[in-house]
């Protein structure tokens, strides 16, 4: 029987590093070519849970944020979509325009694990990323989220009635809670095994090792 691992990757629709490293994780696995399972769960997290609807303009976002000149973050921004492309995100090349808040799609995450499965939910949490960094569309109107619902094959009644009966708002702040309760504070942050932490977008080869070495010690 082949051995399983496990990864909780704590992440945001609204970070463009957790695209990246989503990527790179991919990456890892194709590297590994099935020589053991590994099971992604998609965990919340809210970079800006008090952002209120209609978002706000990314650069005043960042600018504020950080305290870097326009020009600065211009830089950064074009860094982000070079690496994200070197592991097949491709950004919209003028970039996302605004920040928003995403518990609507995480709501819609916990959904597809919940009562679909890891499957669904990855092809999802894919096309959320999409929707936010390719399309650079907003996650406020919820036409754009269940399109994305659509495009990763999944039941778009149902998650209408997930989004307009509030489904699922206690179990994904239960969720919030639970990681940021054991230090997350950013992300990606991928939990190997229930013991294991790497932070931010590592390489490939880093998610590699990290997840053959936890194989290793796996019974």
């Amino acid at each position: 029987m082949k051995k399983t691992v496990k990864i909780d990757y704590v992440s945001d629709i609204a970070c463009p590093w957790c695209a990246v490293g989503l990527g790179a994780i991919e990456q890892a696995l194709k590297n590994i070519n099935g020589e053991f399972d590994v099971e992604i769960h998609f965990q919340p997290f809210e970079l800006n849970p008090h952002m209120p609807e209609g978002g706000q303009d990314v650069i005043e976002h960042l600018t504020e944020k950080y305290g870097m000149p326009e020009a600065q973050i211009r830089v950064n921004q074009k860094n982000i979509r070079d690496r994200a492309a070197a592991v097949g995100f491709d950004f919209h090349p003028e970039g996302r325009k605004h920040v928003y808040n995403t518990f609507n799609a995480h709501r819609l995450l916990h959904w597809a694990e919940v009562e679909l499965d890891l499957q669904a939910q990855y092809r999802l949490k894919r096309e959320l990323l999409g929707t936010y960094f390719t399309l650079a569309v907003s996650l406020d109107d919820h036409n754009n989220l269940i399109d994305a619902v659509k495009r990763a094959g999944l039941d778009t009644a149902r998650a209408q009635e997930v989004l307009s009966q509030n489904l699922f708002n206690a179990e994904v702040r239960a969720r919030q809670q639970k990681y940021t309760g054991l230090g997350i504070s950013s992300v990606p942050s991928v939990i190997i095994n229930d013991q294991y932490l790497l932070q931010g977008a590592q390489p490939a080869e880093a998610f590699e090792q990290a997840l053959r070495q936890v194989a290793a010690q796996t019974a």
